[in-house]
C-alpha cells in the first residue's frame, strides 16, 4: 500500500498529537509523588499547622495529591528522606531549617527526587533546592509592635534553637523594637525544643517575673505555653509564622504570618514546571508571602508606623524607614 506525502503528513501530525496527548496526562499535577515531611503535629497552631496548609493549598488548587507524615523526629530526618528517594518521590518537601543537613547528605543519594527545605538555607545541585521566606521582614515588623506596646520597658524572646537564622530573626527583633522604645531591655532565651509545651509556659512566666510585659516566642508548639502564661500572668504576646490572635484573644495582640499557601503553590508550581531551582529560592513581602494581623489591642497610630514600614520593605527602602528615628541608631 502506498502512501502520498499528504497523507505521510497528516499521519506525523497526528502521532505528535497523540505523543503530546500522552505527555500531557503523564505529567498531570495528580500524578507526581509528593511529600511534606513536618516536625510537629498539624494542629500545632504555629509552624507546622501553616505548612500543612500550604499543603491542603496545593492538593484544593493545583490537583496534586500531596502526602505528609507529621511529627518526625531529628534522629529519624535521614531515614526518612531515604525512604521517600528509595520509593522514588517526585518532591520531598521538609519543613524547618533543621532538616538542611540531613537533606545535602541524603539528596546527592537520590538524583531522581527533588528535595526541598522550607526555611532552608543550603542549596546543593543539582536536586536539592531550599525556599527560604525572608523571616527577618516579619520580626522587624513584629519588634516594632513590640517597642510601641510594652508598658514596663522590658520585652522578653525566645527562639526554638540558636541557629544562624533564628538569631538574625531575634536580632532584628530587638532592634526594630528600639525604635519604638529606644531604652527597651530584652530578655532574651532559647528552648532548644519545638515541642515542649510546659518548657515554653516556665521560660514565659520567668521573663514575666523578671518585668517583661510584651512577649514573642518563635519556636513553635513551646509558644503555645508561653501564650497559656501571658494569659494568666496578664502579658501580651506577640504571634508568629501563623496568625495566632484567635488563640489568646486580649493577649496575642498581632501576629506575623507567612503565606504558607502562596508559598507552597509556587514550589510545586515551579517543580511542576522544571523551573525550581538549586539555590536559595528567598520570598518575602515584595512576593506577598508576609503579612501583618492585628487586633483591637494595636493603635491605629502603630498600625500606619507598621504599614509605612511594610511600604518601604517592599521598595527596597528599609533604611529610609529607620532614618526617622535617629535615637534607634545608636
Amino acid at each position: 500500500m502506498k502512501f502520498s506525502n499528504l497523507m505521510i503528513k497528516v499521519l506525523l501530525i497526528l502521532l505528535v498529537l497523540s505523543l503530546s496527548i500522552t505527555s500531557g496526562i503523564a505529567k498531570d499535577a495528580g500524578s507526581y509523588k509528593m511529600v511534606l515531611i513536618l516536625p510537629g503535629p498539624i494542629n500545632d497552631q504555629s509552624w507546622n499547622a501553616a505548612n500543612y496548609a500550604g499543603l491542603l493549598a496545593c492538593n484544593n488548587t493545583l490537583g496534586t495529591n500531596m502526602e505528609y507524615v507529621e511529627n518526625v523526629q531529628a534522629s529519624d530526618y535521614e531515614s526518612t528522606f531515604r525512604n521517600y528517594g528509595e520509593r522514588g518521590y517526585d518532591l520531598v518537601i521538609s519543613a524547618g531549617t533543621q532538616f538542611d543537613e540531613a537533606a545535602n547528605r541524603v539528596g546527592p543519594k537520590y538524583l531522581e527526587t527533588t528535595y526541598c527545605v522550607f526555611n532552608g538555607m543550603i542549596a546543593n545541585p543539582p536536586n536539592v533546592c531550599p525556599v527560604l521566606p525572608k523571616e527577618y521582614e516579619a520580626s522587624f515588623l513584629t519588634g516594632l509592635v513590640a517597642g510601641y506596646t510594652t508598658k514596663t520597658g522590658k520585652i522578653g524572646i525566645a527562639g526554638g534553637f540558636p541557629n544562624k537564622l533564628m538569631i538574625r530573626l531575634l536580632n532584628t527583633y530587638e532592634y526594630a523594637a528600639r525604635i519604638g522604645s529606644p531604652n527597651v531591655e530584652v530578655i532574651r532565651a532559647y528552648a532548644n525544643s519545638w515541642s515542649d509545651v510546659t518548657l515554653g509556659k516556665q521560660m514565659a512566666t520567668s521573663m514575666i517575673d523578671k518585668g517583661a510585659d510584651v512577649l514573642f516566642f518563635y519556636a513553635n508548639q513551646v509558644g503555645l505555653g508561653a501564650i497559656q502564661s501571658c494569659k494568666e500572668k496578664g502579658a501580651k504576646f506577640l504571634g508568629f509564622a501563623s496568625d495566632q490572635n484567635d488563640i489568646a484573644p486580649g493577649t496575642v495582640v498581632a501576629s506575623a504570618w507567612f503565606g504558607t499557601e502562596d508559598i507552597y503553590k509556587w514550589i510545586a508550581t515551579k517543580y511542576m514546571d522544571g523551573e525550581l531551582e538549586p539555590i536559595v529560592n528567598e520570598l518575602g513581602m515584595k512576593e506577598g508571602v508576609i503579612s501583618m494581623s492585628f487586633t483591637d489591642e494595636v493603635s491605629p497610630e502603630v498600625r500606619e508606623i507598621v504599614e509605612q514600614a511594610s511600604e518601604l520593605i517592599v521598595e527596597g527602602k528599609l533604611l529610609k524607614f529607620i532614618s526617622q528615628f535617629p535615637e534607634s541608631l545608636e
